[in-house]
């Protein structure tokens, strides 16, 4: 009978840990930046959080995609407007403070868009329920 030998843990790229974990990898402590993460470690960040975990949560700098989330914006939005990739949450409670032109551009485009995927999706959905209806004989 052969015995089985012990799996060796699953690995990810520091990158991948990060954006997981909703952090911006450059701004993480540099232990955590140079090696590899097992999925068992990142499970340990997540439950039980480390103060520089914690206060990169909480004040950033942010990745891209929770800033444009956080700013109510795309991922382009950020972009046509020139922003930098990081931004704290206080140069993120700055620009909702003051709201340039641009922001409240990019937020009535983004709404639109948001709009109208909801009104695609319910009209696929009422498609689908008469489809449904028509196959059932009703």
């Amino acid at each position: 009978m052969a015995v089985s030998q012990d799996k060796k843990p699953q690995m990810m790229k520091p990158l991948t840990a990060a954006n997981k974990l909703g952090i911006y990898l450059p701004a993480a402590p540099e232990e955590f930046r140079n090696g590899p993460i097992s999925r068992a470690e990142l499970e340990e960040l997540r439950t039980n959080p480390p103060q520089w975990l914690t206060d990169l949560r909480r004040s950033g700098p942010f990745p891209r995609d929770i800033v444009a989330r956080k700013l109510g914006i795309s991922n382009s939005g950020l972009t046509r407007a020139g922003v930098s990739d990081s931004l704290t949450a206080d140069e993120i409670a700055a620009f909702l403070a003051d709201s340039p032109d641009w922001l409240i551009r990019e937020r009535e485009s983004y709404a639109a868009v948001r709009a109208e995927e909801e009104r695609i999706q319910a009209q696929e959905a009422e498609r689908r329920a008469a489809t449904n209806r028509s196959a059932k004989g009703y």
